[in-house]
This record gives structure tokens, sequence and C-alpha cells, in this order.
């Protein structure tokens, strides 16, 4: 009689194979990473539960991830939630919607389980289901009635809904019972300024950095709230925080422009200067080029290509770059530096508008896609950029851009044509455009910045909520009416209907979270007054 032969057994996969897996996992290659895990799943290592729980949840078996997340979880009661790691994950893959089938899985697997209302409950929030996530995460707080995380998280949602006051009252519960709680006086920060209580918020922010001092989200929040109350030069050097955070600069920190001074010297130097974050970002500070030359100093812009050919008509740019290594560089600064750079000098607000051009054979090119009616020609956006794969971008887009229809009272003034520099995904609207509303789209022609700002220079006035477009035609000297959220952002300071910055641009903001009616009826007032100073040949203010 022969013994059968034993089974071998099976070996634990080595780190680098789990970080590998890790690495394919967050780039959304989930079924061939299942596939690779799936040998280890008998093994009792909760590292390789987790992965295979992502794996599941990311090809659409939201039960079987979530037996392997709250087997987890339950043997690691105070330990963050892989729940958590999956919302994360699904986040930057913009798959939002695929965590909230995992998370009530979860939750009737394991109902006391606060963590997992506190995954649910964020998500919501993130997905603007504001009713349900406040629910769930009043249901958090009632099971972990001292935890700051499903407090916080509460009042998030609160403020944004709207509920400003409601949210400082949850926050505040929360400071009663943990004073030294730095993230919860951050938040409460945060809720102030929104509010435009920019004091007591600044007065928050220096109590949270005391017990946090080197925690950077709440150092940048700090900054935010500086420069909205026109505190520049304080705001822009604690605005140098942003670079402890991911997705900022790569650059060595020792090769970092330095601020300037009456004597510095800059002859010669050359300049790299980098992309950060948004277009508008840019198109604002590319003000500070033609001062950068002045002092001889030699500006290499490294931009996006829808940027480049604006970016090699500004005065003082002597070389623009788009992709490709690294240059030879002396110092390098990014974009939204170059206000500090300049906070002690006679350029700190840069050089005077316009400091962009459009192309002049564009202009003319671009003049024949609009009408020759004698009427007002009105650039309109009503969208921003929604950047579903980050958090904070996709709320504040959320709150920043309109529905096409909220703006159905523009088609009712006469001596206008609305004329769309809408794009992205807020341009499909135009397909249900609101009744009576005409509205000229030569977008499918715009392909660039450099052809829209040909566009806006044969436009009387833009309307457009708070976008790059902003920027670029306020650079370039034509007036703004710009539609603003309640919770603006800090470059249009507080109480404004005016800015430093651009002086053709004019601000007409929220007087209530998402209340954006009172602000398109006042638009319809300033395109009726520009059409009767367009008759009269008066100038329009």
């Amino acid at each position: 009689m022969t013994r059968p032969a034993s089974s071998p057994t099976l070996s634990h996969p080595d780190q680098t194979t789990l970080r590998r897996a890790l690495s394919e996992i967050k780039a959304g290659h989930f079924e061939a990473m299942l596939a690779v895990l799936q040998p280890y799943a008998k093994l009792d290592e909760p590292q390789i539960q987790t992965l295979l729980g992502l794996c599941y949840a990311g090809t659409y078996a939201p039960r079987k991830a979530a037996e392997l997340f709250c087997a987890t979880a339950t043997k690691n009661p105070l330990a963050q939630h892989p729940l958590q790691d999956l919302s994360e994950i699904m986040v930057a893959l913009d798959r939002r919607e695929d965590v909230l089938p995992v998370c009530r899985e979860a939750l009737k697997l394991t109902p006391k389980d606060a963590r997992v209302l506190e995954a649910l409950g964020g998500m919501l929030g993130q997905m603007g289901q504001f009713d349900e996530a406040l629910e769930v995460l009043r249901e958090a707080v009632a099971l972990r009635p001292n935890n700051t995380l499903a407090a916080n998280l509460l009042a998030m949602v609160l403020a944004e809904k709207g509920d400003m006051e409601g949210a400082l009252d949850v926050l505040q519960a929360v400071k009663e019972e943990h004073p030294d709680h730095a993230g919860t006086l951050s938040n409460i920060g945060c809720v102030l300024s929104n509010m435009g209580k920019l004091e007591e918020a600044l007065d928050f922010y220096r109590r949270a950095i005391t017990y946090r001092p080197t925690n950077a989200q709440i150092r940048l929040n700090h900054s935010i709230t500086l420069l909205k109350a026109g505190r520049y030069a304080q705001g822009w050097a604690e605005h140098e925080w942003r670079f402890k955070l991911p997705g900022h600069t790569s650059l060595p920190p020792e090769q970092l422009m330095p601020s300037l001074g009456p004597n510095t010297d800059i002859r010669g130097k050359r300049i790299l200067i980098t992309q950060e974050e948004g277009l508008g970002d840019t198109l604002m500070y590319l003000r500070y080029i033609e001062p950068l030359a002045r002092r001889g100093a030699i500006p290499h812009l490294w931009v996006p290509d829808t940027l480049a050919d604006l970016c090699r008509r500004v005065t003082g740019a002597i070389e623009v770059q788009v992709g490709g290594d690294v240059p030879a560089y002396d110092w390098h600064c990014p974009f939204i530096s170059l206000p500090r750079v300049f906070a002690a000098t006679e350029d700190a607000m840069g050089a005077s508008v316009p400091y962009l051009k459009a192309d002049p054979d564009k202009i003319k090119y671009f003049s024949t896609f609009l009408p020759r009616n004698r009427k007002l020609n009105v650039g309109l956006v009503w969208g921003g950029a929604p950047r579903p794969n980050l958090v904070g971008p996709y709320m504040v887009d959320r709150r920043r851009s309109m529905n096409l229809h909220t703006l159905a009272p523009l088609a009712a003034v006469r001596g206008i044509n609305l004329i769309s520099l809408q794009k992205g995904p807020y341009a499909e609207q135009m397909l249900d455009l609101p009744e009576d509303m005409v509205l000229y789209d030569p977008t499918d022609e715009l392909h660039s910045m450099d052809d829209t700002a040909a566009l806006i220079m044969s436009l009387d006035v833009v309307v457009s909520v708070d976008t790059s477009c902003v920027h670029l035609a306020s650079a370039l000297g034509k007036p703004v009416l710009m539609m603003d959220r309640y919770d603006n952002c800090w470059r249009w300071l507080h109480n404004q209907t005016t800015s430093p910055w651009y002086p053709d641009l004019r601000i007409i903001r929220q007087k209530a979270p998402r209340e954006w009616d009172g602000v398109v009826q006042e638009v319809v007032q300033s395109l009726t007054h520009r059409v009767k100073q367009k008759r009269t040949g008066t100038k329009a203010r």
C-alpha cells in the first residue's frame, strides 16, 4: 500500500511581491492581482487578506471583499478599517460608487463597528448624498461618542451641505472634550474661514499649530486664511508648507528660489519656473515673468502644452518648455511661489494687466465664429474641471460649478449673444439647453488656451464661475463677471466685489451656500446695463 504524497506547503509571499501587488491594485489592475494573490488566500495574514479584499471589491464582488475586510478589522479593533484603504484607492480611480456596496455588506456583517459607518458616511458625503451621510455618521458618533474622527466627518458633511452653524456646533462639542485635538481646532478654523470670520479662524489655526507645528495640511490651511485676509507677506511664506504634501514639486528644496530683497542680484541666473496645480494659478502668476527678466534673470518656463504658445508671448519668457527632462537651472520656482519671491519688492503684485497677449492672426480667425449683429458678445463658462480623482478639488468643483439650466434667465436678456467657452464634462449640458436660450458654440475649434485667448479678444465680456477662464480673460484685460461660491477662494479676498489682481473683474458672490439664483439675477442686471451702455456708447463699469 503506497502512502499518498503530501501536498506542498505554500510559502509566504515576500514583501517585494506584496508591495508590487499593492502598486498594481492602485493602478486598477484588480483582476490580474486577484489571480496572483488567490493561491495565498488560506494564509491567515491580514496584509494578504486586505489585498485580496481590494481585488474582490475592484472586480465587483462586494460580499467577498466585505468578508475579508471585516475578518481583518475584527482582529484589529483599534486599527484603521481596510474600507478606508479601499476608499482612497477608488477615489484615485474615480470609482467612488464601487465603495458603497462593499460598505453596506460590511455593515450587515459588523453593524456595531463604527469604523464601517465612518467609511460609508465619508464616501456618501463626497458623493453629495448628504442626508444619508449625516444619518450614517450620527450613528457612528453614537457608537463611539468619544471618537474625534466620526464627529469631524459629521461636521465636514454639514459644512459641505451648507450648514456652517451646525458644523461649528459639532466641532465645538468635540473641542470641549478634546481641547488639544489639533485636527478639530483646524477644522473649526476652516469652517470659520468659509464663513468669512477670518480673525476667529486664524486664532483657531494658531492654536492647532501649537499642538501640531509640523502638520503640513494645517499649516497650508492656515496660509490660505492669511491670504484670504489679505496678509500676503505672511501668507506666502506659510504657503510653502504645501511642499511637505504629495503632488507638489519633486525638485531639490535647497535650490528653491529665495525671496528677493532690495539688493538681491539675480543677473544671469536661470530660473526654472514650473507648473504645479491648476491652469488658473499659472495664468495668474505669469505676471511675475517680466519683473524677473527686468532684474536680469533668465526665466525658463516649463508648462503644459495648452499654455505653451500663450507663454511664449509673455514679456521676459526667454524659453518655454513642454515635457522633456529637467533642464539646467540655477534656481527652480513653482509658479505659486513667485508671489513669495517678490513679496518684499516693488513688484509684489507683478506686472500690470494686460500681461498676456493673444495671437493677432488667431484673433482675426476666431472673430469669424461670432455673430455679426451688433449685439453684446458674452462669453459663458458654468463649470470647472471636476478632477474626480482628488477629494478636495472634486468637492470644491461641486460648489463652484453650476448646471447650465441655472443660467436660464440669461436667455431673456435682449441685446446679447451668448458664446460658449465651456470645455470638459460640463459642455455636455449644451445638449439640453434651457428653454429659449441660444448658445453659440465655437469650442470645437478651441484646442489650447492660446485659441481661447484669441476668441476672448473678440468678446465684450466674459461671465464665468471661478475657473481658469476668469484668469485668462482678466489677464488679457477683458471685463469679467465672476459668479463666485459662498466659501470663495482666498485670491478673491472676503466681502469684496473687486480684485487687486485684475482691475476689470467684478465678483458676484453667493450670499448663502449653493444659492445661485441671486447671483444669476445680478448677472442679468449687469448685462442689461452693459447692453444699454453699448447702445449709448458709454463705457461699462
